[in-house]
């Protein structure tokens, strides 16, 4: 009783796998994430401050540059025990002085609580004006109650 799927008397396994239904589910895939992945990355970049962090390291010859910003909306430059009331629109040429000196001096930030937040972003973006890539944020640790 030979049909026509007999192999003339030797029944061997199929040894081959059978890849295409793989292929078309990962073609699938490949196109579902070729559309989202766009919409993924749009956005702002945003590091959201933690409530505890660990200090940033500072070498002992580099003292930070400080900007402040007081309650009152005035701004403050600190360069080791020096503290200087500054206009906004001079800000960036102190700071640029100072980072044309001593290229790799930090530059931290603090912004009393009650200011404003366009306030602080605008300081921000005057710094980064100036020449500053990274710029750090100083906060206090939460008091225990």
């Amino acid at each position: 009783m030979q049909g026509p799927f007999h192999r003339g008397g030797q029944s061997r396994p199929m040894a081959e796998i059978n890849v295409v239904p793989f292929i078309d589910v990962m073609l699938v895939l490949l196109v579902i994430f070729m559309i989202t992945a766009p919409m993924l990355t749009q956005g702002v970049q945003v590091d959201l401050p933690q409530v505890t962090s660990e200090p940033i390291e500072n070498p002992e010859d580099s003292d930070p540059i400080l900007v402040s910003v007081d309650r009152e909306g005035n701004y403050h430059i600190s360069l080791g025990d020096d503290t200087t009331a500054v206009a906004l629109d001079d800000l960036a040429e102190r700071v640029t002085v100072i980072l044309d000196r001593r290229p790799d001096t930090p530059v931290m930030v603090r912004g009393d609580r009650q200011i404003a937040y366009g306030q602080v972003v605008t300081l921000m973006s005057t710094l980064q004006r100036a020449g500053v890539a990274n710029l750090g944020l100083i906060s206090e640790p939460p008091q225990d109650e």
